[in-house]
């Protein structure tokens, strides 16, 4: 990570106080003269970026005194909490003015947006939400977004990577909590790039991490059952009114023609001063879609086709596998007519994306086997990418490897065994980021929910169950492909409170591959 460096203050301490007193998310203020001019910088909820003249949050049950101590140390000026942290922090720091918030999640975001000095309003933003999709559309805007030319290029925040022009690293969470997320808005803005990509995610927008952020373009995938459980989304309803949250901070909608309640997520999207529809479905055109997909093909591991809309016709070419991925390419096409992207940038782009851990082709010497890394961890991902495997890699036998997250998405567990059973000659159940529960137990619920007469193993450990899928695969006289699903390119098992290093998928399969045909 790249340190950021000094920052122009935008803002007063009096002023954040009058502003969050104004929106009732204050209900107290301590050791703050009414008359103080303190400049203000930018917030913080971890005291590893604090900073002179920011303001940190204390927030959640595991907070402990000493990160705000260390924050002081390091320069805050002041910190916002709530009432059940408030005694315990003003006994550590009895000489450090305190706002004590009502609504401490919705009064961080509001803070943070105007004491990074509103970089939104400086930068283009495009965000992308839905069950499925978010990271494939993220990559290909940014294959396109940068080019060569002069003043081209874009930060990105996703459930893969952050990147903003100053910091770059692995993501922990799809969308960052208000501070991080404003400051990597700010970096963004200091490092002169003019665009941020970011996937927006239902929890971002439930629990007020966007709030006052102004979206140029915001696009709905897709909705399906995920994230359902008791600490995530209580309902179906809970979770889709959440995605659905998006437009009403959105200038521009873009939105899929093709997924289930579509009609519910255009009425919320006339809310936006424009709406632009896509599709791949036969009847696009008829249905009245702006943007859309003709003679869609499958080439040597790319996806061609023709794309229609108000600039005409034209081929496009996306050089990654995976029928469905058109319509991630549709998405990214749409948003980028909306900012007025040429179309040489968009081709160009597309036809060299990349996106870590997603549909990652992976061939070996022995043309009959090849594997295919992904991301796909929900029913309606399963749907879409196993349907696409059985055309483009018809006639091997097909074999899926996956776990199931611990502490959350407990619908996973039925519904994932269920689907890929109805694709899969063999499955391989094992480790994926279990969190506070046992991978035994994980994968035996997995088990238990696996339709009669459907073939699977349970090999916890990953790398061996990688290994055993290998053997499988290359054993198998119709040949094979080998589905390595969930964990794409990430370097991280959730294991408890930890998040502990670990070889790729597409790592270990390599070294397998290379044992088997030496």
């Amino acid at each position: 990570m790249i340190a950021a460096g000094a920052r122009p203050a935008y803002t007063t301490l009096q002023s954040l106080v009058e502003l969050l007193r104004g929106e009732g998310l204050l209900s107290r203020v301590e050791r703050l003269d009414a008359a103080d001019a303190t400049s203000v910088s930018g917030v913080d909820c971890d005291s590893r970026v604090a900073a002179p003249g920011h303001i940190f949050v204390c927030k959640g049950a595991a907070f402990k005194p000493a990160y705000l101590a260390s924050a002081v140390d390091k320069g805050a000026v002041a910190y916002l909490c709530d009432e059940t942290l408030a005694p315990a922090l003003a006994a550590a720091c009895p000489n450090v003015p305190a706002l004590v918030a009502t609504d401490l999640r919705r009064a961080m975001a509001v803070a943070s947006a105007v004491a990074w000095g509103r970089p939104d309003q400086h930068i283009g933003v495009l965000g992308i939400t839905g069950t499925k999709g978010k990271s494939t559309v993220a990559y290909m805007l940014r294959h396109i977004l940068d080019g060569e030319e002069s003043g081209s290029g874009c930060g990105i925040m996703g459930s893969i990577d952050t990147y903003d022009g100053i910091e770059g690293f692995e993501s922990v969470n799809t969308t960052p909590e208000a501070p991080d997320l404003w400051r990597h808005l700010a970096n963004t803005r200091a490092a002169g790039l003019p665009y941020m990509v970011m996937e927006v995610s239902s929890q971002a927008l439930k629990y007020d991490r966007v709030v006052n952020l102004d979206i140029d373009v915001a696009c709905f995938l897709n909705i399906g059952r995920d994230h359902i459980s008791p600490v995530e989304h209580p309902s179906f309803e809970d979770y889709f009114e959440s995605k659905l949250r998006i437009f009403d901070q959105a200038r521009v909608a873009v939105v899929s023609l093709d997924m289930d309640h579509a009609s519910e997520v255009l009425a919320r999207a006339a809310r936006c001063e424009r709406v632009v529809t896509f599709s791949v479905a036969d009847d696009a055109a008829q249905r009245g879609a702006d943007v859309w997909a003709s003679d869609i093909r499958s080439e040597g591991g790319s996806i061609a086709f023709t794309v229609h809309s108000a600039r005409g016709e034209r081929e496009m070419r996306v050089s990654m596998p995976g029928l469905f991925n058109v319509d991630n390419a549709l998405a990214a096409i749409a948003m980028c007519e909306a900012i007025g992207v040429a179309d040489e940038r968009i081709v160009a782009g597309l036809a060299h994306v990349r996106v870590p851990g997603r549909m990652e082709l992976l061939q070996t010497a022995d043309p009959r086997v090849c594997a295919l890394v992904d991301y796909a961890h929900n029913k309606l991902s399963y749907q879409r990418f196993f349907s696409s495997v059985s055309k483009e890699f018809a006639g091997r036998k097909v074999i899926a490897l996956f776990g199931a997250p611990g502490d959350k998405a407990q619908e996973r567990r039925r519904e994932l065994p269920e689907e890929a059973s109805r694709w899969a000659d063999l499955i391989i159940y094992t480790e994926e980021d279990p969190a506070h529960e046992r991978v035994e137990d994980i994968c035996a619920e997995l088990a238990a929910n696996t339709p009669e007469g459907q073939a699977y193993e349970v090999i916890c450990d990953r790398p061996a169950a990688i290994a055993r899928a290998a053997e499988v695969a290359f054993a198998a006289p119709e040949g094979a492909v080998v589905c390595l699903l969930a964990k794409g390119d990430e370097t991280r098992q959730h294991e408890g409170d930890r998040f502990v290093p670990c070889e790729t998928d597409g790592s270990i399969w390599e070294r397998e591959v290379t044992r088997h045909l030496a």
